[in-house]
């Protein structure tokens, strides 16, 4: 790799706010600033949060529905297929979302796509809360999954390339923050199904579904007002495309680097690989073959658990307790923010010292230990099993933000250097959809064949996790993935 080049004497007067030039001549030498460089980011923090706030939004579309589906069901007189034909029809969309837009965030570039996902939010969540029956509600629920889908590959490939390779606020922490984004997100579902519940009429609770929806537009038209102010491209991305003017420029403004093409550089040139279809196929050979199985066995059983009990996770606090919708939506919301949350808190501050892969470990074990008591205890008889059983959703929470919540997102974006990374999440979410599909299609109709019984099913997921990890100990925190694309 190139070394880079620090100046001693300092740039033009107009230019000298970054202080020494740091002068580049290979995409390496772009990788290599960001990786290391200890400048002040302030517009590098600024994108990352826009980033995460397409995440929010990706969180609280899919998981704005929970509350409503029961008064969908019932307002559209809706059979059990029915009921899944409406909750899953956002995951279908993604499916098709995520493998498009991971090509074209290696493709086109990280920033293009960003700019473009957002309206998928604003028609969709306008749809949504208009749909006049349960087909126009599944259209524009398919919609927004395309919105979510698109959204996964380019916010992970913003959050992995603008952030160091190690220390506190790494690579791997900067991934993980996806996590109690997510569950903030959720709880502000919930808190908005809290304050429409207690405000709206009895005589107009049908709306309830239709404002928490129609919501999902407010933030994306936020984020669309403010983005092309402090968006940038990804530097390593541009640089890796042959512009290193063009990376030098973002390292200026989004890191406070004083980075220069060198007048004695080579003439520049794609590094890596050309972003193509076919690089799909390369994520299953060579080094990246046990990566890429890894990756997408954990995700694929973290979501169709997590989809499982967090998305019933109404119902299945009303079949615990015979309570009202209050109660129902303050312990739900009390589980996320408590657990869930304070779980993906832990994974950002911790992931820099204990790496990926020991804490998805921890929180796998943490999920089949609640999954097989919530299975052994069933229906609640009394308050005690009751305390016992919420306990156990509270375990599997904490478990599921604290572990493979946080770190699947680690594993698929940190396996993959710049020229595959946005191809290898597209993937891993396209796979890790269709699991979460099949797990919003079938939880109702599991639920209704097996009652709490359910839980000896999906405990099978986080066994699965836990032996996936014992077979494959890759640990991607810490390690330079972006290296990759430039062999010595």
């Amino acid at each position: 790799m190139t070394d880079v080049l620090t100046a001693s004497s300092p740039a033009p007067a107009a230019e000298n706010t970054a202080g020494d030039v740091h002068w580049i001549r290979s995409a390496a030498d772009v990788s290599t600033l960001v990786n290391q460089s200890d400048r002040p980011r302030t517009n590098a923090r600024i994108v990352i949060g826009i980033a995460l706030g397409g995440i929010f939004l990706d969180a609280y579309d899919l998981g704005a529905l929970a509350f409503g589906l029961k008064d969908i069901t019932r307002q559209f007189s809706l059979s059990p297929a029915g009921t899944g034909m409406v909750a899953s029809a956002i995951t279908f969309g993604a499916i098709i979302g995520a493998l498009v837009g991971g090509y074209l965030t290696d493709k086109i570039g990280r920033y293009r796509v960003f700019m473009a996902d957002m309206i998928f939010f604003v028609v969709a969540a306008v749809a949504c809360a208009l749909a006049p029956n349960e087909y126009v509600l599944a259209g524009a629920r398919f919609v927004m999954g395309l919105g979510v889908g698109i959204d996964l590959p380019v916010a992970m490939a913003f959050l992995s390339e603008f952030a160091r390779l190690k220390g506190p606020g790494n690579k791997a922490a900067s991934v993980a923050m996806w996590c109690p984004t997510w569950y903030a997100a959720i709880s502000i579902s919930y808190l908005l199904v809290l304050l429409f519940y207690t405000v709206l009429p009895a005589t107009h609770s049908d709306w309830l579904w239709r404002i928490i929806l129609g919501f999902g537009a407010v933030p994306a038209l936020v984020i669309i007002a403010i983005r092309s102010r402090y968006m940038s491209e990804s530097p390593v991305w541009a640089a890796n495309q042959g512009n290193l003017q063009e990376a030098a420029a973002i390292l200026r403004k989004a890191y406070n680097i004083n980075a220069r093409v060198a007048g004695d550089a080579p003439a520049a040139r794609p590094a890596g690989r050309t972003a193509g279809w076919r690089n799909y196929a390369t994520l299953f050979r060579g080094r990246y073959l046990p990566r890429t199985a890894l990756a997408t066995l954990l995700s694929v059983v973290s979501s169709f658990a997590y989809n499982a009990v967090a998305f019933g996770l109404p119902v299945i606090i009303a079949s615990f307790f015979v309570q009202s919708m209050l109660t129902t939506i303050l312990i739900s919301l009390a589980l996320n923010l408590l657990f869930a949350f304070t779980g993906g808190l832990l994974a950002v501050r911790l992931v820099p010292r204990l790496g990926a892969w020991k804490m998805s470990l921890a929180g796998y074990a943490c999920q089949l230990i609640a999954l097989v008591v919530l299975a052994i205890v069933g229906r609640p008889d009394g308050a005690g099993e009751g305390i016992i059983a919420v306990a156990m959703l509270a375990l599997f929470l904490f478990g599921q933000g604290f572990g493979p919540g946080a770190h699947t997102m680690t594993f698929a974006s940190l396996s993959y250097p710049t020229s595959l990374r946005g191809t290898g999440v597209g993937l891993n979410q396209t796979l890790m959809r269709s699991s979460s599909t099949l797990s919003l299609f079938l939880f109702p109709l599991l639920v209704a064949a097996f009652d709490t019984g359910v839980f000896w099913v999906i405990a099978a997921a986080p066994l699965i996790g836990l032996l996936s990890l014992l077979t494959i100990r890759w640990e991607p925190s810490g390690y330079d993935i972006d290296a990759e694309d430039y062999p010595a």
